[in-house]
């Protein structure tokens, strides 16, 4: 099996794959990761997390902009969020930020409970030319999550010109129990070409412990998010059910990942919308791929689909939840198997859980993944992390080819 040595990867540029970089279309696709830092520095207390990043194409006087989104974590807590900041950058090099956006903070209901937008993903959208974040809501009673609660589908909008998101609002659904609890945090969407979006989402009633996921159609004017209609539902009888979706279109077809506490999970759909019985994921040796009780997200290139993830054993006992280091292999869209033999190390691990991160399209020939070092539990920067913020820069041998 092969796995990039973490001294290899702490180089400046890697060659990943059988063939040098080719433009020449009948090349195997290859790509090069290019590992940076944005920032770093740990204070013991709190820790950035839930690092994002939206990229806005270059338009008239307006440079080509990555905007990444993170919010602060109280360690002595479980998921216990503050405002989300921004970092941006014109160049991939020089980074503003971070920059606190109060119409993003928290939000007083009552003496005791609050609410705030978490697990937020920002991405362009091309019809509006509007960069959109979506998330979910997370209610708070005396600075704990609640363990009942309500939760929506959260969105905002960025303005370029003033570098500010819009106050954050959410998406309604249909007025039915199952949908009490229902958002989209940490999920991969997918824009169609008229603009209206596939919105992966996850739900169940409030009282209720086990999640079912769906695809959600929405219609986005460019401010509002509006709800139209959802897929096919799918849950597995195990624990909290299948939850954290995120989706891609490979050659005509589209592609569902989703996290159950287990074990993760993968569907194929012809329309975006109606998807097979979900698959466990495994290798395509017949054994399962490990990865477990967290999210995995779609790098796509037109000549191949390929699965970010993390997994058991990476000789990573240490990490909680086996969430780093953070793999990249390519995926068998026939037999929706992982290629074992394609399976690489894009971010390593210094003992910090790295299962929340995302993935964007920064240009035909460039696709980033973007991750913190998440400090818990307590203590784990004794392996060597250090609230680092990473962008993983996978750079293509070829460009890929738009639809």
């Amino acid at each position: 099996m092969k796995i990039r040595s973490l001294l290899c990867l702490v180089l400046s540029l890697l060659t990943i794959g059988p063939a040098s970089l080719s433009a020449d279309d009948s090349a195997p696709l290859t790509y090069e990761i290019d590992l940076r830092t944005v920032r770093e520095g740990f204070d013991g207390k709190t820790c950035w997390v839930q690092a994002r990043a939206g990229a806005i194409p270059q338009s008239g006087d307006f440079p080509a902009t990555v905007v990444l989104t993170m919010q602060k974590l109280l360690l002595t807590g479980s998921d216990v969020f503050y405002a989300l900041n921004e970092m941006r950058t014109n160049d991939g090099k020089n980074w503003i930020g971070p920059i606190k956006h109060e119409n993003l903070a928290r939000r007083r209901l009552s003496d005791t409970r609050e609410i705030a937008i978490c697990d937020f993903t920002p991405g362009w959208h091309a019809k509006t030319k509007k960069l959109l974040g979506t998330g979910h809501s997370v209610r708070y009673e005396n600075n704990k999550v609640m363990h009942v609660r309500k939760r929506s589908v959260a969105y905002s909008v960025y303005n370029q010109q003033d570098h500010i998101w819009s106050d954050w609002t959410t998406m309604s659904m249909p007025d039915e129990p199952r949908f009490e609890n229902c958002g989209a945090g940490s999920a991969q969407r997918w824009d169609r070409k008229d603009g209206t979006i596939l919105l992966p989402v996850y739900f169940k009633p409030k009282k209720e412990k086990q999640y079912s996921t769906t695809v959600v159609l929405c219609d986005f004017d460019g401010e509002k998010l509006t709800y139209k209609k959802h897929g096919s539902t799918h849950t597995v009888p195990v624990k909290r059910g299948l939850y954290e979706p995120s989706i891609t279109k490979f050659q005509q077809k589209y592609y569902l990942t989703m996290r159950n506490d287990d074990k993760g999970y993968v569907s194929v759909s012809d329309d975006g919308l109606n998807y097979s019985e979900p698959v466990v994921w495994k290798f395509d040796d017949g054994e399962e791929l490990g990865n477990y009780n967290t999210q995995q997200h779609w790098v796509t290139h037109s000549d191949g689909l390929f699965l970010v993830y993390t997994r058991r054993g990476a000789n990573n006992d240490h990490v909680f939840r086996h969430r780093a280091p953070l793999f990249m292999a390519e995926v068998d869209p026939a037999t929706l198997r992982v290629k074992r033999d394609t399976e690489w190390i894009i971010v390593p691990e210094k003992g910090a859980r790295m299962g929340n991160f995302a993935v964007v399209n920064i240009s035909p020939s460039e696709t980033w993944v973007v991750v913190a070092e998440w400090m818990q539990p307590i203590g784990i920067e004794k392996y060597g992390s250090n609230n680092r913020v990473y962008t993983s820069r996978i750079k293509w041998s070829r460009p890929s080819k738009t639809e």
